[in-house]
């Protein structure tokens, strides 16, 4: 209990842990919070791994960071438009296997928030791993962090099938329902995305056909919503280079039935490595190149004293996509221990359609 309490009380110095590594350097972190550290005593990550289900939608021992990310674009009977978020991310201080008690060389942090057109609220949680607070289980499929959960529904056939989200935090608490029958998505080269042209890089793959549907509370109202919902798993044990600042990342709901995840991440001294992945209403994918993708921010915004792009300009000539994606509410500022901006989008052109962007680094 001490360690515990140690923990809820110095949150700065867990999101070092968490991210860094405590075997790693912390004076000089490299990259968008300290992504970018050297790992060569963890396990890289190559090209041409092979994914086994449900066994990857587990933990990964020998990686340094991984994640299990829920976003959801949803709507209200009367047309009021929402989003929430859910995400536990895993951290190894060392390469070691997972073990049970105190000692067990993992970290925890769950991040979870709800939005609408007028508000915003973000919380986060942290556990040490090896004393229950905080896992993972492949089958049955769970993910906890104390009462927040991420679980499957269906013991016996694909885990990803029905699933349950629920979280709660000051000002708000949702409870979704989650169902697709479509298949998963392996971002990049067969699940291997590039991160940087110096090799760094994640296992990602994605479940972009959720449909939601449950209750939404906020600011002290009850709502039933709806609407698609995505889910995306990566992990990695070094996924940014030491002088990539942060992130882009888009994942879009085309009312045309198509989906789109793209993303750039910003360099200091070259231009944004920028990729993204294609995906027909079949559920086939196709990865897109930097040149086939025209990103372009359109309008600023001062939010929590950073000039942030809330309203971007998308063109992909090749699939007739032209659109503007314009934030439901510039103000989804997560004031967390490591602060970015992450809310809904609505997008307008060409296609339209909803869907999440997430910016770090600014």
């Amino acid at each position: 209990m001490k360690i515990e309490r140690f923990y809820r009380h110095c949150p700065a110095l867990l999101l070092t842990l968490l991210l860094a590594g405590c075997d790693q350097p912390t004076e000089a972190p490299q990259g968008f919070a300290g992504l970018g550290n050297e790992a060569s005593a963890f396990t890289p990550v190559l090209p041409g791994r092979a994914f086994s289900f449900p066994a990857d939608h587990g933990p990964h021992d020998g990686f340094r960071i991984e994640w299990w990310y829920l976003t959801a674009d949803l709507s209200d009977a009367q047309g009021r438009h929402f989003g929430v978020q859910w995400t536990l991310f895993r951290s190894a201080l060392r390469a070691a296997p997972e073990q049970p008690g105190w000692g067990a060389p993992l970290v925890w942090l769950g991040h979870a928030a709800a939005t609408s057109a007028t508000s915003h609220h973000a919380a986060e949680r942290y556990a040490r791993g090896g004393v229950g607070q905080a896992g993972v289980t492949a089958q049955p499929f769970q993910a906890w962090i104390d009462d927040w959960q991420l679980r499957s529904l269906d013991t016996r056939g694909d885990p990803l099938a029905r699933m349950q989200v629920q979280a709660s935090g000051k000002g708000f608490a949702y409870q979704l329902q989650l169902t697709s029958s479509q298949p998963l998505v392996l971002q990049g080269e067969g699940g291997y995305s590039r991160k940087s042209d110096q090799g760094q890089a994640s296992y990602y793959y994605s479940q972009p056909f959720f449909q939601a549907a449950g209750e939404l509370q906020i600011d002290g109202q009850r709502y039933q919503v709806s609407g698609p919902a995505w889910l995306d798993r990566e992990w990695s044990s070094q996924p940014l280079a030491a002088d990539q600042t942060g992130w882009d990342w888009f994942s879009l709901h085309l009312d045309s039935g198509e989906r789109l995840m793209l993303f750039r991440v910003r360099e200091n001294h070259r231009a944004p490595y920028i990729t993204g992945t294609w995906i027909d209403a079949q559920g086939r994918a196709q990865t897109l190149s930097r040149e086939q993708i025209q990103l372009t921010p359109l309008d600023h915004r001062t939010v929590a004293g950073r000039r942030l792009p809330t309203r971007w300009g998308l063109k992909i000539p090749d699939k007739g996509l032209d659109i503007t994606t314009q934030a439901l509410n510039p103000e989804a500022w997560m004031n967390l221990s490591i602060p970015y901006w992450e809310g809904p989008v609505n997008l307008a052109g060409s296609h339209t359609g909803s869907g999440y962007l997430e910016m770090t680094g600014y």
